[in-house]
Order: structure tokens, then C-alpha cells, then sequence
């Protein structure tokens, strides 16, 4: 179905892997399209309770943009290629179901900034990050110098960008940006053990603490979001079975309603 993309269903998982190993996994105009279109996918299909994006080989989660589809750009379309860029990766840190970056080597420029925009990422003990598009006097224009900030903080994120430095899976744990380090032939087990947990909880529930995360706001504003959404969450039969379960003594029985 994909040319640029290996999409596969297992428990509930959408494993989504970045398929072109001959280019590190780089990101192009078709890889674009497909992943937007594979996301499309997971919105819809009531099959997928959660995702897993990865890279194939080795070597590479992703291991940047295609610098060569940059030559012959003409100006004025940079922006258009930056905004396709964003829309996409918007839609995955917005995706009501949960997204993990199964980071499986080199995170670089756009690989970085998709990695960023999954709801948290793991990774695997060769995985190195970086933001280098200053060394090609660029910036990252995916949502990078937006995403990276918001995780690392300002000064990390300034260092990171400004000087191109990648760095390694363990320094990005460090960071608070990767949130468990493995050994490579143990990375997609971790994604799937902690993605089974997370589905046994209330779908309608994760969906809102993704909306409520997102919209995270230090003002009123955040919190006034966080009651609304709790209040939808009273709405729904899984609260109910949720709390009945618990008096009752016994494992909730989810159904997303």
C-alpha cells in the first residue's frame, strides 16, 4: 500500500515504520504524504487503540530531511514545505490514541522533530538526537525550536540548536526528552509492554489527558481546560464502569463510550 512506509497491526498496535534504510530513513515529499495518510488511518480505524513509529534498519529512526529535494526548491515554497511538515506532525502529537517514537538510531533535524512530536519516546542504547540544520544555515522548521524547548527547556534548547551537537540516548533521558533507554533487540518489546498497559485503560480517558497535555497552559486557562475535560470524562459509560469495578473489586471492562 506505502512505497516509503511498512504499516503493520498487532494487539491493537499500529506499528508504523519509516522504510527507506538506503537513506537513513530520511524524510521526503512521498514519506510526507504516506505518514499523513497512515495517521489519517489510525484516526479512523476503531481497530487501533494505539501507535509505535520507528525507523527500519539499524541504523536510523530518521536521520533528517532529504537535503536533496532542498536544491532546486524555489524560495517562496520553503514556507509550503515547512507548513506540510508541521500539519502532519501536529496531527500526531494531536492523535486521540497514544503515539510512541521507537527511536532505533540516528534522530537528526526532522527525524528529531518527529521523534518530539509522539506523546514520549523511547530508545534504544545507539540512538543519538540533534537539531544540525545550523550547520546547513537553516532552523529546524518542522516544530523543532517549538517542541524541543518545550521539553528540555529554553537554555538546553538553545545550546542544542545553536551549536548542532547530537546527543546520546542516554544525555536525551537526562534531558527529560526520552523517557526509557534499551538495548536495541529490546526496544519494539518496551513500546508494545507499556502501549498493553496504557490499553487497558479507559480510551475516552487517555484521549482526554492527551488533549489536556497538550493544551498545557500555566495560566487559569489550563486549568479551567483540565475541568471541562474532566467533566466530559463523567459523561462517558467507561467512568462509570471504571468506578463500579473498583467498589466492585474486580478489572474494568472498557469500551471507549
Amino acid at each position: 500500500m506505502y512505497t516509503t512506509l511498512i504499516t503493520e497491526v498487532e494487539n491493537n498496535i499500529c506499528i508504523i515504520t519509516i522504510n527507506r534504510p538506503d537513506k537513513l530513513n530520511a524524510l521526503n515529499k512521498d514519506v510526507f504524504d504516506e505518514l499523513d495518510q497512515a495517521i489519517d488511518e489510525v484516526y479512523s480505524d476503531t481497530g487501533i487503540r494505539s501507535v509505535i513509529i520507528t525507523g527500519s534498519g539499524t541504523k536510523a529512526f530518521v536521520a533528517g530531511a532529504d537535503i536533496s529535494e532542498f536544491v532546486d526548491m524555489p524560495i517562496e515554497k520553503a514556507p509550503d514545505l515547512a507548513r506540510k511538515g508541521q500539519i502532519v506532525f501536529d496531527k500526531i502529537e494531536n492523535c486521540p490514541k497514544p503515539v510512541i517514537a521507537a527511536v532505533n538510531g540516528f534522530a537528526l533535524g526532522g527525524g528529531c522533530e518527529l521523534a518530539l512530536a509522539c506523546h514520549f519516546i523511547y530508545a534504544s542504547e545507539n540512538a543519538k538526537f540533534g537539531q544540525p540544520e545550523v550547520n546547513l544555515g537553516l532552523i529546524p522548521g518542522y516544530g523543532g525550536t517549538q517542541r524541543l524547548t518545550q521539553v528540555i527547556g529554553r537554555n538546553r534548547a538553545m545550546e542544542l540548536l545553536m551549536s548542532g551537537n547530537m546527543i546520546t540516548a542516554k544525555e536525551a533521558m537526562e534531558y527529560g526528552m526520552v523517557n526509557k533507554v534499551v538495548p536495541q533487540e529490546e526496544l519494539l518489546s518496551a513500546a508494545k509492554a507499556i502501549l498493553g498497559v496504557i490499553q487497558t485503560k479507559a480510551p475516552v480517558a487517555v484521549s482526554k489527558i492527551i488533549e489536556c497535555v497538550n493544551n498545557f497552559d500555566h495560566t487559569q486557562q489550563g486549568y479551567d481546560f483540565e475541568i471541562k475535560k474532566f467533566g466530559e470524562c463523567f459523561r462517558t459509560s467507561d467512568m462509570k464502569e471504571g468506578t463500579f469495578a473498583f467498589l466492585e473489586k474486580r478489572k474494568p471492562q472498557f469500551k471507549g463510550q
